[in-house]
């Protein structure tokens, strides 16, 4: 009988230890102090023109792109958007220099900002040039956050003429990194 008492009173020792557990008043309050601050990066456009769309152009304005940006269509990205770069890489295989020049447009197709970049020339050696990054913040980055349009302009510069046996092409790569902050 004393064997049975001492398991019978193990068990019910054991169970009670089992499910008895540490608690400790949750503060939901917490919540209020959650800042989230993700970032994204996204490619933003790209292009690519062989010579022979340059041939017999002459000198001046040869091509024009304009894309949609709708990136900032949604409050919430607007709202907790806190700064972007925008990356720009060019590479040219042609034997004429360019400049391009890239336009960020507002709903009723004013000019907000203009960037140029200016394009050497193919000389026969690897001719890919990475410009510096455009930080977007405060004041400029409210005029980001007005464009719905963004224009191209390719200008040729005086050089040899190009016809529809000319090699190489113009390429644009760009990016967006985008920082937020949600509180």
């Amino acid at each position: 009988m004393k064997v049975n008492f001492i398991n019978r009173f193990s068990k019910i020792l054991f169970l009670s230890i089992l499910f008895s557990s540490c608690s400790s008043d949750l503060d939901f309050d917490q919540t209020k102090d959650l800042k989230l601050e993700p970032v994204f990066v996204a490619n933003l456009a790209h292009f690519n023109v062989p010579a022979t769309q340059f041939a017999n152009s002459g000198d001046g304005q040869v091509a024009f792109d304009e894309e949609e940006f709708d990136a900032f269509k949604e409050k919430f990205f607007r709202d907790n958007l806190v700064k972007a770069e925008l990356d720009f890489e060019i590479e040219n295989t042609i034997i004429r220099a360019f400049t391009v020049d890239i336009v960020l447009l507002d709903a009723n197709d004013q000019i907000l900002e203009t960037d140029s970049y200016s394009i050497p020339a193919y000389s026969g050696s690897p001719n890919s040039i990475k410009y510096p990054i455009e930080v977007f913040e405060n004041q400029r980055l409210d005029l980001l956050k007005k464009t719905v349009k963004l224009a191209f302009f390719v200008r040729m510069a005086p050089g040899p003429p190009l016809d529809q046996n000319s090699t190489g092409s113009l390429k644009l790569r760009s990016g967006a990194t985008v920082y937020m902050e949600i509180e």
